[in-house]
């Protein structure tokens, strides 16, 4: 007779069960509807396999397309190997390597047999994909010993396969999953009970692009095709619009329409700002001095570069050590061919973050308990030699500047001041225009410094923060992230979301007692010895390069009028009309507004249409009409209609909408 196991559900009843029964049982016995609408398990918290067999006392929670984040991961996984499959039935002697589930889809990288794949393959690719989902072929596990796996991959030409299995441990159980009884993957799971679980008008190819086996461009090149996977077509054909709709919005598209910004080899991932685009900047710089002023900090300005030892006493040479630019302590001779000459500077590197400067800038000086907390502000232009595959417009760059600060405090005042942190980088996001963000605790990282004792501290007293801020709540999408921390300090994140549901995690805040340890930063306590202070790390636009992109996208070039680089624009209809033009830019100039006047011999409408597609705010259109009248007629832009305006009237309006923010603090 069987051993009899139980298993517990989430209303709390209990049922026995032989051993080795399925969560695929236990939801037929439950009901026929249940039994159809399961796609996976999820036991004791661990996502599993629906037919894979219980054999102990469970905790069984069955996962239906109802719990949508779950369902969505399984099917982008599996939708990815059934791409892989399709693949090798094209194109055999193609190899497969690895097939990640994405934010919105998947993709899977390929050593092609022959030319590397094109998007000209992906409909002939999609069309096989749809008939393994039709013929509805069983996913099933299998454990593995490693040597027999690596000799079938090795058997089988997959040299990519059979290089990652002898780097897995001795002794680690090696799954692999078989697609009916003809194609196999090493995979970890969990999977669906079959192809036939996918909606095969739910996915979508969408484009190929080249990898490096495993992303080091030293490696054989591979074939990456990216794919889009859904629950249903509803979901597909919203994500396909919302993808129209970015693609309207692309940063780097309306930068170069509005004449912000331009990128160029000679400085590849660093921004050439061009007036226009600095426009904005200096608005935006000028906003964060504000609200820093009003919050008590005081601006500093660190070095650009730094010896070596520095960031090897600070922690930041062994993490950060590939993606810092270094200036060597020898240098090429002028001869070619000729050794290596010394420099006379030692091992120098350019700054990635400012953190370490601004512990240098505490320790000058002896400080006391009275003078904390002390809050350094820079707007720290920082370098990181992020991959070239990875640059992505204002998004992903190698020089940034960042809205850079850092709290020294007192154990007493930690939640205090991140309180106020939160409460300050409210008042921004809502002055920017974002009503939805939500805040996420990123807890301890398995490789980290410090002991358990300080991350337990440094965890709560950020989530007491919060709490006290009145932000722990679903409002404001609070969640904890296990393991997402930094490998010094747990961390505050803010996700925004903009106008078509896009998140953007930008601000956050650190708790960190490693950093002052290390960099031997002190003060004077009450009781007359040295402790050390808290350092808390905070940025609330992150950088300003990436945020400016997530404006231009939230509001598709359409900028507030205070951050819009040219705010107004005075257009003849007749060159007879110029002096007036002149003179009505003339007053909009005197009322702090940033205008422009085009007298230029050209047809209003083209003058209109080139100006809206620059997205300037407002268009002023004069001709003799309204030069005899003082009036404008006043051009709003992506309105059709126009107000007729006595140009005073005009003037004070388009003056009082174009008011920055007054960030006065609060506190």
């Amino acid at each position: 007779m069987s051993e009899m196991i139980k298993i517990t559900l989430p209303d709390g009843s209990a049922r026995e069960v032989e051993s080795g029964t399925t969560p695929a049982q236990i939801a037929a016995d439950i009901g026929p509807g249940l039994a159809k609408a399961a796609l996976a398990a999820k036991i004791d918290g661990e996502i599993r396999d629906i037919m894979r067999p219980l054999e102990a006392d469970t905790d069984l929670a069955l996962i239906t397309s109802r719990d949508e984040e779950e369902a969505l991961e399984l099917a982008r996984h599996d939708y990815a190997h059934v791409l892989a499959e399709a693949v090798q039935k094209l194109y055999p002697g193609t190899q497969i390597t690895f097939g990640p589930s994405t934010d919105d889809g998947f993709y899977y990288d390929f050593a092609p047999a022959g030319d590397p794949f094109t998007d000209e393959d992906l409909p002939k690719i999609e069309e096989e994909m749809k008939r393994i989902i039709a013929a509805d072929k069983p996913l099933h596990r299998e454990v593995w010993e490693r040597d027999d796996l690596i000799a079938r991959w090795e058997k089988d030409g997959e040299k990519f396969k059979a290089e990652w299995a002898a780097e897995l441990p001795e002794g680690d159980e090696i799954s692999v999953y078989w697609s009916g009884d003809d194609w196999m993957d090493m995979c970890r799971g969990p999977h669906l009970a079959s192809t036939g679980k996918l909606d095969p008008k739910a996915f979508k190819l969408m484009r190929v692009s080249g990898a490096y086996w495993r992303g080091d461009q030293r490696n054989p090149q591979l074939s990456r095709i990216y794919g889009t996977g859904w629950l249903n077509k509803k979901q597909l054909n919203a994500h396909l619009v919302r993808l129209e709709e970015a693609a309207k919005r692309d940063h780097r598209k309306l930068g170069q329409e509005m004449d912000l910004f331009h990128i160029q080899a000679e400085a590849m991932g660093s921004i050439f700002w061009h007036p226009k685009g600095f426009v904005m900047w200096r608005e935006l710089e000028a906003y964060m001095r504000r609200a820093i002023d009003g919050a008590g900090y005081e601006e500093v300005k660190t070095p650009q570069i730094m010896d070596a030892k520095q960031w090897e006493q600070s922690g930041h040479w062994g993490k950060y050590r590939e993606n810092m630019f270094v200036v060597p302590d020898e240098i090429p001779s002028t001869e070619d061919d000729a050794p290596l000459v010394s420099s006379d500077a030692d091992m120098m590197a350019i700054k990635p973050m400012n953190c370490p400067a601004h512990v240098l800038i505490f320790r000058q000086g002896i400080k006391s308990y009275r003078d904390m907390p002390l809050r350094l502000f820079e707007h720290g232009c920082c370098h990181r030699n992020e991959p070239h595959g990875a640059l992505h417009g204002l998004m992903r760059v190698r020089q940034f500047t960042q809205d850079d600060a850092h709290i020294f405090c007192r154990e007493d005042q930690i939640v205090e001041e991140v309180r106020a942190f939160c409460a300050l980088a409210d008042r921004v996001y809502r002055d920017m225009g974002f009503e939805s963000y939500a805040i996420k605790l990123a807890l301890r990282p398995e490789q980290r410094y410090g002991s358990d004792a300080d991350w337990d501290k440094a965890e709560d007293e950020l989530r007491q923060a919060v709490v006290d801020a009145g932000m722990a709540t679903e409002e404001y999408g609070w969640e904890e992230l296990p393991g997402e921390g930094a490998f010094y300090a747990p961390k505050l994140e803010w996700h925004l979301t903009d106008a078509i549901g896009r998140t953007w995690q930008v601000g956050t805040i650190q708790s960190d007692r490693v950093l002052p340890e290390r960099l031997d930063a002190s003060y004077v306590a009450e009781d007359g010895a040295r402790h050390r202070p808290v350092m808390l790390h905070r940025a609330i636009f992150g950088s300003y390069e990436r945020f400016i992109g997530i404006l231009i996208e939230n509001y598709a070039g359409k900028m507030p009028l205070w951050l819009a680089p040219t705010q107004a624009v005075v257009a003849t209809i007749v060159t007879d009309a110029n002096d007036y033009a002149k003179e009505v830019a003339g007053k909009l100039k005197a009322a702090g507004l940033r205008v422009e006047a085009d007298l230029r011999n050209e047809k209003i409408n083209y003058k209109v249409r080139e100006h809206s597609v620059g997205k300037t705010p407002n268009i002023l259109v004069v001709g003799m009409r309204e030069a005899e009248e003082g009036k404008v007629a006043l051009r709003r832009l992506g309105q059709k209609e126009q107000q007729i305006l006595p140009v005073d009237e005009a003037v004070a309006m388009l003056q009082a909408e174009a008011r920055a923010p007054d960030m006065k603090s609060e506190d």
